[in-house]
């Protein structure tokens, strides 16, 4: 992320918001999302051991992939302390559940690439965000870019050799797919991928003349 840091008493403030009542039935934008039940630590404790188990990374471009998408969900996390601290009720509500849900998936990225004999990449002490939040609607736009900048991670799993990672991969961008849709109220056609990523060359200078 870049342009904006900011002050570090508003993301305390705002990763205190989230983790109050943290352990209590979390409601969603009427959403499924394929992420481990974080309401209890036993049962995160049990979906981190049951990822470690099952992605069991074997190759340098595997362990890549899988640091780039923790590194992803570090930056989320921490993100979402700046969207919590400017949003209330049900929208706080929402945002809470889907720090969760990113910590449950850190927790399993680092346990895997545990297992696998790598050193996890650490989170940094701060981020630079892509523009100004003061205020619950820039709060939610920067949950659509946390989300969006998630999905682009997971996208590099898919392409890795392993059945089991490409399927994690996969639904972590369903995953985090949903939950930009549900911030920004709307689906798009290709999550994760830049605006115009996959347009056509008559859609990028026009329809094609005879000739």
């Amino acid at each position: 992320m870049n342009v904006r840091r900011p002050a570090t008493a508003d993301v305390s403030a705002g990763h205190t918001a989230l983790a109050s009542n943290a352990h209590a039935p979390q409601a969603r934008h009427d959403r499924d999302v394929h992420a481990a039940p974080a309401t209890h630590a036993d049962a995160r404790q049990l979906a981190v051991a049951a990822s470690a188990r099952q992605l069991q990374p074997s190759t340098a471009a595997e362990i890549s992939a899988l640091q780039a998408a923790l590194a992803a969900e570090h930056a989320a996390i921490y993100g979402y302390g700046v969207v919590g601290a400017n949003l209330t009720g049900t929208a706080l509500t929402a945002a809470k559940s889907d720090w969760i849900a990113h910590q449950v998936v850190r927790d399993s990225l680092e346990a895997t690439l545990r297992s696998a004999g790598a050193q996890p990449v650490a989170a940094a002490a701060a981020y630079r965000l892509p523009q100004p939040v003061r205020s619950p609607a820039a709060a939610m736009s920067l949950a659509v870019t946390l989300e969006d900048r998630v999905t682009t991670a997971y996208l590099g799993l898919v392409a890795v050799a392993s059945a089991r990672i490409r399927t994690f991969g996969a639904r972590q961008v369903m995953a985090a797919a949903l939950r930009a849709a549900a911030w920004r109220g709307r689906t798009v056609a290709f999550p994760g991928f830049p605006a115009g990523a996959l347009s056509s060359p008559d859609a990028d200078h026009g329809q094609r003349q005879p000739g």
